[in-house]
């Protein structure tokens, strides 16, 4: 019988912002360990191409939402496990690769480039031997010691991201290749070609919905269908860390040096070419514009972006200050008013006292500002218990206290609000509400579908989209937008493959 490839999944994920109040502890990661890595995947599972192409292990995966930077406690403790397991697989099998899943923006207490030390540590394991193969979020950022240290690097190709569970598979089945050339006797250390470019923009500048994301991301595929190409990939970075690695990157990885380079050097050029066109994705204002603009819209619902505290991003969650200034509005005061869903702030106390109460009772509670004082205080309000549900994954319980007209939900942990389940299951509609206001940047697919119209707040908060009033003093210098007026910069790709004596060496 031919032996089927060893290949270990490990990996640890978490977008920080280091402007962010909160830190992120090891049990947000959730992680899984052995087959319940193996069992998040179905593309590697029993019976699927690839799962029967290999023997799948899982080590240690963790996604945590978003949030502040990670203790130093926090990876030191999920690292140490995830090499303590390669050490007990390396023992028993003939490991023949490693799937990295990251998101590559991982801001760890003492170190600058997380996602490359958790890597060399990895590699200080598994030997330089073994084929790693990277999937990342195009917010990631992707160093030059972190690309040396990969066989394989790519990302998502949209954002909001459509192409998740596509991207990791094609990192698992461009290793399988890799390791089934080595099996041949064929060359099989591709060459990648890296090319960092001078530009760091949020999200909601960067949506592969709207140009010039949309024409640039379009490019990918044209320079992946090279001959002697095996992966092409465009990173915007993460604008809300300050680290020297966060910028926006280029990589194209395959077997011909100049094919790489050449499709390397062609993304850059198409994102420098357009760096001064980006633009926010809806109409911007202040928190009161949006909501004015709202109130004379006869668009219904109307979507409001309350962006500074997206926890999707980054954000603490509990800044009070969006939910503070909509209830000071005369217009909502009434339960008559225009009806607003606000999502959402955490406040473990309130939802103590309003699942005491019980719904339908008149409670006065105060939530939000226990992590993030900085931007406001924690808030007192008066209102009817409406609803109460129990056991969602992130929130963990749920409550939301009518105050006027506005239905604002109190959460017990912090939770993004993506989907229309997320505001039905509380027993809300917001396809019937005159508007609905969420912690997010950009819309998710179905918010984004469900919006008759929609603005981007510019609201306080540890992901401030103002990046210039959030002080940035380590990326590295000129930057766009940071500096308006500097050369072009050198646009030539870096090869950045390596042979095993210098991975083991480095």
């Amino acid at each position: 019988m031919t032996r089927r490839p060893v290949i270990v999944v490990a990996g640890l994920a978490c977008e920080t912002s280091t402007f962010s109040a909160s830190r992120t502890q090891a049990p947000a990661f959730q992680p899984r360990r052995g087959d319940e890595v193996v069992d998040k995947y179905p593309f590697i599972q029993p019976g699927s191409v690839l799962g029967e192409s290999a023997d799948w292990r899982g080590a240690l995966i963790g996604h945590a939402l978003p949030g502040g930077i990670v203790t130093r406690d926090a990876f030191e403790m999920l690292s140490a496990e995830i090499l303590s397991r390669l050490r007990e697989i390396t023992a028993s099998a003939t490991l023949d690769g490693m799937w990295f899943d990251i998101h590559g923006a991982m801001c760890v207490e003492g170190l600058d480039d997380a996602e490359y030390e958790l890597l060399k540590r990895c590699r200080e394991i598994i030997g330089p031997d073994v084929l790693v193969s990277a999937s990342m979020d195009l917010h990631g950022n992707v160093s030059r010691e972190l690309a040396h240290q990969t066989d394989l690097i790519t990302c998502y190709r949209t954002a909001p991201h459509i192409d998740v569970a596509e991207t990791k598979e094609r990192a698992c089945r461009n290793l399988l290749g890799l390791i089934n050339r080595r099996e041949n006797g064929e060359p099989f250390r591709p060459y990648k070609a890296w090319i960092p470019l001078p530009v760091l923009l949020p999200g909601e500048q960067t949506s592969t919905r709207d140009e010039p994301a949309a024409h640039i991301y379009a490019a990918v595929p044209t320079v992946e269908v090279t001959e002697g190409v095996i992966d092409a990939a465009i990173w915007v970075g993460y604008a809300w860390a300050d680290e020297p690695r966060n910028r926006a990157v280029v990589v194209v990885t395959g077997w011909d040096k100049s094919a790489v380079s050449n499709g390397a050097e062609k993304l850059a050029r198409v994102f420098w070419d357009a760096h001064k066109e980006f633009k926010f994705v809806a109409p911007t204002g202040t928190f009161a514009e949006c909501l004015d603009v709202a109130l004379r819209s006869e668009k219904r619902p109307f979507f409001i972006s309350d962006s500074g505290d997206n926890p999707t991003a980054g954000g603490s969650g509990d800044v009070t200050w969006g939910l503070a200034r909509l209830l000071e509005r005369p217009e909502f005061k009434e339960q008559s008013g225009p009806v607003v869903i606000y999502a959402s702030v955490p406040g473990p106390k309130a939802v103590e006292q309003a699942i005491e109460a019980g719904v339908g009772a008149i409670i006065t509670v105060t939530a939000g500002a226990e992590v993030d004082n900085i931007h406001a205080g924690p808030l007192t309000m008066t209102g009817r218990v409406h609803s109460i549900k129990y056991g969602d994954r992130h929130a963990d319980i749920e409550v939301v206290l009518q105050v006027g007209s506005v239905y604002a939900i109190l959460t017990k942990l912090r939770k993004p609000y993506h989907l229309e389940r997320d505001f039905t299951e509380l027993n809300l509609a917001p396809r019937s509400a005159d508007i609905v206001i969420v912690k997010i940047g950009y819309l998710e697919p179905e918010l984004y579908d469900m919006a008759a119209d929609w603005m981007l707040g510019l609201t306080p908060g540890g992901v401030d989209q103002d990046l210039m009033r959030l002080g940035h003093k380590r990326i590295l210098r000129p930057m766009w937008p940071f500096d308006r007026d500097f050369e072009k910069p050198d646009l030539t790709a870096r090869i950045v493959e390596m042979s095993n004596e210098e991975l083991a060496s480095s």
